[in-house]
């Protein structure tokens, strides 16, 4: 699945488990290429929309990523919020 196909299956109605179950996707490499900015984004999203797991999730890795990398998956998010 690539980053469109995974943009698209949350397009519509999506909620914070989906969203957070993107993210578990990204981080382990699950059906996706590994992408922690990926997957920061989704549990960024996740968390937004009232996952605790996410939150939990996206602060593990934000501890392994550099601060351009973490920028980069907060613009991400806010560019996928504001399509979506």
């Amino acid at each position: 699945m690539s980053m469109t196909e995974a943009d698209q299956h949350v397009k519509y109605g999506a909620d914070a488990d989906q969203f957070f179950r993107l993210g578990l996707m990204y981080s382990t490499g699950k059906s996706v290429p590994a992408d922690m900015v990926a997957a920061h984004k989704w549990f960024n999203i996740a968390a937004m929309r009232g996952s605790n797991e996410a939150v939990r999730h996206r602060c593990e890795i934000a501890s392994e990523m550099s601060a351009a990398d973490i920028a980069a998956a907060q613009r991400a998010a806010r560019a996928w919020l504001t399509r979506h």
